[in-house]
């Protein structure tokens, strides 16, 4: 975990890194996934066709890996006196490897900037979503975050 004492500190982790834990990517998540966003694709959901598509099995939306970066990076970047933290953005977003249901992932986060911008300090991280197994990412992207300091 990267740890710091409040927004302002943020300038001093530029360069750190932090890897998150495991969490398994699984098919009712899929399934809620494609319910949520209307995005039926049967190489999501229908196990029986996917099995003999390209990837051999269904595969999580790359919206979903992309959604899922609060779960994956939540625990990974700790700043005090901070009122409000608040997504600001994504500069890019790649999606390498596709996450096959029952796929593990895991991110880890490296801090690349930290400017102050309005009420706060505008943190940028590229963050890498790696797939257990795989030779390539998941996901890369280039994150932007504001946070507010107060309390």
């Amino acid at each position: 975990m990267i740890t710091v004492e409040s927004p302002a500190a943020l300038a001093d982790a530029v360069g750190q890194r932090a890897t998150g834990d495991w969490f398994t990517v699984d098919q009712p998540r899929i399934t809620a996934f494609a319910d949520a966003t209307e995005d039926h694709q049967w190489i999501h959901l229908d196990v029986e066709r996917a099995a003999d598509g390209p990837f051999g099995g269904t595969i999580a939306h790359g919206y979903l890996t992309l959604a899922l970066l609060p779960r994956l990076t939540g625990e990974l970047l700790d700043v005090g006196r901070t009122a409000m933290a608040v997504n600001y953005g994504l500069d890019t977003v790649r999606f390498l490897t596709p996450v096959p249901a029952g796929g593990r992932v895991r991110a880890t986060v490296e801090i690349t900037g930290a400017e102050p911008a309005g009420h706060g300090v505008r943190l940028s991280s590229t963050v890498t979503v790696e797939l257990e197994g795989a030779e390539r990412p998941a996901l890369v992207a280039q994150t932007l975050a504001l946070y507010v300091p107060g309390g």
